[in-house]
């Protein structure tokens, strides 16, 4: 893997674009999220989306109900169980979204230039004169001249389903706007956007409690997915209801930035969240168009230096509905990897797409093709270079574990973690070789009875880029002190010789502690 690094800075030569990228066992370092739905949730086409490279696997509960989300999730324990990949789960929040009720499903013809008005009367029947949506604040948020765009749940751009409206005039509850393109509404979801207004509803509503405290509960979810996050205040919120809620305390929350107040309160955001989901078919909306690429990279740096994993939206829309990218939403892709994103988030294309596989293959295709060219070097002293000094202890360590990997040509970091975080250290510094993180399961009583933890560190890790997760037998020791085969780290050098990313005479560097003492060391392996 090391072999073939190269960089956009040095020449290449042009031919060599051409040659065929070698098989390798991880896709790619950049991870993949996908969205389940009715095109991705029978167990023969969630355990096809695991072999592409699907590692999270995302629950949206703005459509479907517990019943529905439930079964696609039996479908996807038995999709890992069958092929032996390890897939974490994220729940996505409602929050403070609108919608446009459209009980009859009747397809809505709307043209530019008519008047259009938006009412909170939800028992009223939508029609081309009228648009009841679930928000009865709508009128107090909005003035002359503001703008709204209604598209369809999860839109791509592509459809003729999207139209945007500009604010008339507010006459007591109702909002009367004149439509600025024809368009047909059809289906029976769709979302309103408010351009750069703000929405007077709860991040955290109480459907979204009643969903995780019922469904997540009995599920142990990995993530929440935090919609419309606007305030650090909401990630406490949230946090604070999760601790009451028994295993869930572990949850990771992932802060979603989807409109200009997420946008202007994103470093105290990013202290309190555990990641970042920078949602940007929102962001496109509230955002001039030529602005959303500034914010992508400056939020992306931020989360890199924090050392904490940031997951870009929206990238390959027209995968919905056709089996290859187009030229832009390629280099996107690619963009998204050299800025340094841990994460790419399939919404619609896995949801609804007609290709889901294929779209997870191509994305995890061209990630490994933009890994290759990534800068590590200067990455590296980038992110030394704003950590400063003294660095913390474990920072020393997984800063010192990335450079010797680097210098000795590791094939393999191996590194032994109880909570996950030294392991994702390692990660911050984004070395060009895979990190194998051995999760070694703790003995915790909660005074009724005993059990391990580790699960949920091991695949919370799923999300970060360059970091393998494997689950340690609890029985074996971390270090061995005897000659036995039984050491945890004989286990995880057979899991790199057997997926291929370690042969006879490769370099590893390991990282574990011994006693209170964290050790990095270089071994070089036999025959």
């Amino acid at each position: 893997m090391h072999s073939n690094h190269l960089l956009l800075e040095e020449p290449i030569r042009m031919a060599s674009i051409l040659e065929p990228s070698k098989a390798n066992f991880f896709p790619a370092m950049t991870k993949i999220v996908g969205t389940l739905g009715p095109k991705s949730r029978s167990v023969e086409a969630i355990s096809a989306c695991l072999k592409a490279g699907m590692s999270v696997a995302r629950f949206d509960f703005s459509w479907g109900d517990s019943e529905y989300h439930q079964e696609t999730l039996e479908n996807l324990k038995a999709a890992i169980k069958a092929t032996k990949k390890l897939c974490a789960v994220m729940l996505d929040t409602v929050g403070a979204e609108l919608q446009v009720v459209n009980k009859k499903e009747t397809a809505i013809s709307l043209k530019a230039d008519a008047i259009v008005t938006l009412t909170p009367h939800q028992g009223q029947e939508a029609s081309s004169e009228l648009l009841p949506i679930n928000f009865a604040g709508l009128a107090k948020a909005v003035k002359k001249g503001d703008t709204i765009f209604v598209g369809q749940y999860l839109f791509t751009g592509s459809e003729t389903t999207s139209v945007w409206l500009e604010v008339d005039e507010v006459n007591g509850d109702d909002v009367i706007c004149v439509i600025k393109n024809s368009a047909t509404l059809a289906g029976s979801m769709f979302t309103l956007h408010a351009s750069q207004v703000h929405i007077d509803l709860p991040t955290l509503t109480d459907r979204d409690k009643e969903v995780i405290s019922t469904w997540g509960v009995k599920n142990k979810i990995d993530f929440i997915s935090l919609s419309y996050t606007r305030h650090a205040e909401d990630v406490r919120e949230a946090r604070e209801f999760l601790s009451k809620l028994g295993d869930l305390s572990q949850t990771q929350i992932f802060a979603k930035i989807e409109n200009v107040e997420g946008l202007t309160h994103f470093d105290e955001i990013l202290k309190e969240a555990d990641g970042i989901i920078l949602s940007r078919g929102n962001l496109g909306i509230d955002l001039p168009p030529e602005k959303v690429f500034l914010f992508q990279k400056a939020a992306v740096h931020k989360c890199n230096m924090a050392g904490k994993p940031a997951v870009v939206t929206r990238v390959v829309d027209s995968m919905t509905d056709n089996l290859r990218p187009t030229r832009a939403e390629a280099t996107d892709v690619a963009n998204a990897v050299l800025d340094g994103t841990d994460a790419i988030l399939l919404g619609a294309e896995t949801l609804r797409g007609l290709y889901p596989v294929e779209t997870i293959s191509t994305v995890g295709r061209i990630c490994f093709e933009a890994e290759k060219v990534f800068n590590q070097d200067l990455y590296f002293k980038k992110t030394v270079k704003f950590v400063g000094e003294p660095m913390t202890h474990l920072e020393s360590i997984a800063s010192s574990a990335v450079r010797a990997a680097i210098k000795v040509k590791a094939s393999v970091i191996i590194c032994f973690t109880s909570s996950g975080r030294a392991a994702r250290l390692i990660a911050k510094y984004r070395p060009t070789m895979p990190v194998l993180s051995v999760v070694i399961p703790r003995l915790k009583t909660n005074q009724l009875k005993w059990s391990f933890s580790g699960a949920f560190e091991a695949r919370q890790s799923l999300i970060v880029r360059g970091l393998f997760p494997m689950l340690a037998d609890p029985r074996h020791p971390a270090e061995s002190t005897n000659a036995s085969n039984e050491s945890v780290l004989k286990v995880a050098l057979d899991h790199g010789k057997a997926s291929g990313v370690i042969k006879s005479h490769d370099r590893v560097v390991i990282c574990q502690k011994v006693g209170d003492a964290s050790v990095v060391k270089i071994i070089e392996l036999e025959d």
